[in-house]
């Protein structure tokens, strides 16, 4: 149904339409942005939340327990899910509220033009109107003079007192007056029939042009308004998967969360590796008293006593060390102050640094070492090609990564040393544990909960021990308060090969060896894998070297005559 033959009357009214259209489309856009304002601050809320519950911790504080990485997956899941309302906020702004808002510029343009043609149109209609209407008065006017002169005259000629030239004076008016209306009324006719060919046009042409033009603008203004209703509910429903998918990955973290894994982390987080108390022996004060009464009288003295055979006799000194020694094992534990070998921290714990150490230490020095070897093949490529650079200049790079790989050689070489002792105290005190099952008791004030120390120095002085031998890569090293009662074995190593100092070493750690460039030694101990080797001076100290350091020479009755650079 056109507007311009149905509404042809209905200028105004459709002005007022056209309008409200406009109006409502840009009331739809106002909706879409407040609809994106509120998702823009539902996801930056939900990324705040997160943010507040995701706070930045340090490596070793990262939580280990599944209720905890579960509960990140979801803060993560989470985020995505924030970040997914923001996608949809970016939709609507771009696809929906900013298409209506150019939109609406543009429908404001093309009404403005199409009104402003209606009303040319209507102007040059009541133009022509305004025309025929003149001369329309015009003709009435004259016709009225006409008559008016007619009657004068007729009134003149039948008048016997009037003179002759009074009439022909009439007369004359009365043809002019005659003539004049004629002419008004040709004029007249002619604007009449103008006016009706304008409204015609007007009526049947211009108006229908317009108000199609008109109703073209407002069909595309209500089409426009239903694609935005889509393009509103597509934004959200291509999102819609991914979702999906991020609450499916919470319910993947709310089923990962496994109590008896986290039972299990608690455990090697907090064993100590400390055996539990041993029983209090009974302290008998009632030995030094003699003995009185008849032979009837009950005895408490112990058996051994009265049949003259000396039972053990306990030192409360002992007793009392040991008690104190235990008591923070039920209580809470004095806070020890961080030391480089972890020594503060029970063994288990301990244990665990120092793999974790001695690991990040072996990955830093297998980058000294790639870097080494690149050095040297640049190194080989400007010997042979001097052109490409001067091969001194990379000299000192190569020192100095040779420097760090020492330094971190020498730290690995510590922290297994510790490492070493950990396990072999741990393995002592399994041996002690077995031997105790045997009926092999442990004196009294001796063991201790970590089996290394106690407040009875007399018995230290009473149980002979030698000096330690030097630390041997991948073997305990013996604790002179841990082992008192173990020796060391008196033969020494047999040499095995010789070896020649290529560069000099401070040797300033404890095991190690100084040695001068060029000075030969005894090999005693081939390296292990850790880049250290056992070796003997002439003067019979020993001690490990850097590897790297020597050009070893293996004896052909050892394990093969091989030489290392």
């Amino acid at each position: 149904m056109s507007w311009g033959t149905e509404l042809w009357d209905q200028f105004e009214n459709l002005d007022k339409h056209t309008q409200w259209g406009i109006d409502f489309l840009e009331r739809y856009a106002k909706f879409v942005k407040e609809r994106l304002d509120i998702e823009q601050n539902y996801a930056k809320q939900l990324r705040n939340l997160v943010k507040k519950y995701c706070p930045k911790r340090a490596k070793d504080e990262e939580p280990r327990f599944t209720s905890c990485l579960s509960f990140n997956s979801v803060l993560n899941e989470l985020n995505d899910y924030a970040g997914q309302r923001e996608v949809v906020a970016e939709e609507m702004a771009h696809k929906v509220y900013g298409e209506l808002m150019r939109y609406s510029q543009d429908l404001k343009a093309e009404r403005k033009h199409h009104l402003q043609e209606g009303r040319k149109a209507q102007q040059h209609l009541d133009y022509c109107w305004k025309q025929m209407e003149n001369s329309k008065r015009k003709f009435e006017r004259e016709c009225r003079e006409a008559e008016k002169s007619q009657i004068n005259y007729d009134r003149l000629d039948n008048d016997i007192n009037a003179t002759k030239s009074e009439v022909e004076k009439a007369k004359a008016q009365f043809y002019l007056r005659n003539h004049m209306a004629d002419e008004s009324k040709n004029e007249y006719a002619a604007q009449l029939q103008n006016f009706n060919a304008e409204q015609w046009k007007h009526f049947n042409n211009a108006i229908p042009h317009i108000f199609k033009n008109l109703q073209d603008m407002d069909e595309r203004r209500t089409v426009k308004l239903g694609e935005t209703y889509r393009s509103f509910a597509e934004a959200e429903r291509r999102v819609i998967p991914i979702i999906s998918k991020c609450l499916e990955g919470m319910v993947s973290a709310a089923k990962a969360v496994d109590m008896r894994k986290d039972s299990i982390i608690v455990v090697e987080s907090f064993k100590s590796g400390f055996e539990p108390p041993g029983d209090f022996p009974f302290e008998d004060f009632s030995q030094n008293l003699s003995r009185a009464g008849s032979d009837g009288t009950i005895s408490n003295t112990p058996k051994g006593d009265r049949e003259g055979t000396p039972g053990p006799r306990s030192d409360p000194k002992h007793a009392m060390s040991r008690t104190k020694n235990k008591l923070w094992l039920f209580g809470k534990k004095p806070k020890a102050p961080s030391l480089e070998d972890f020594s503060h921290l029970p063994p288990e714990q301990r244990r665990k640094k120092l793999t974790l150490r001695i690991d990040e230490l072996s990955k830093e020095l297998q980058k000294e070492m790639d870097q080494r070897d690149a050095l040297n093949k640049m190194k080989d490529v400007y010997e042979k090609n001097p052109q490409m650079g001067d091969p001194s200049s990379l000299q000192p790079k190569i020192s100095e990564t040779i420097c760090n790989m020492e330094k971190l050689r020498s730290e690995i070489h510590k922290n297994e040393t510790w490492l070493s002792e950990v396990e072999g105290k741990q393995s002592s005190r399994g041996d002690r544990r077995h031997s105790a099952d045997n009926h092999h008791p442990t004196p009294p004030g001796r063991e201790s909960p970590e089996g290394s120390y106690t407040d009875d120095t007399s018995q230290e002085h009473h149980t002979p021990h030698k000096r330690p031998s030097p630390p041997q890569p991948g073997q305990p090293n013996p604790d002179p308060h841990e082992f008192d009662d173990e020796f060391d074995d008196d033969d020494p190593l047999p040499v095995i090969g010789h070896c020649k100092a290529l560069y000099s070493f401070d040797g300033q750690n404890e095991g190690t060896l100084v040695m001068a460039e060029d000075e030969v030694l005894y090999i005693i101990e081939e390296d292990k894998g850790d880049g250290w080797t056992r070796a003997r001076k002439q003067s019979g100290e020993e001690g490990y070297v850097p590897t790297s350091y020597v050009e070893i020479t293996m004896e052909k009755n050892s394990k093969g005559a091989v030489t290392y650079i």
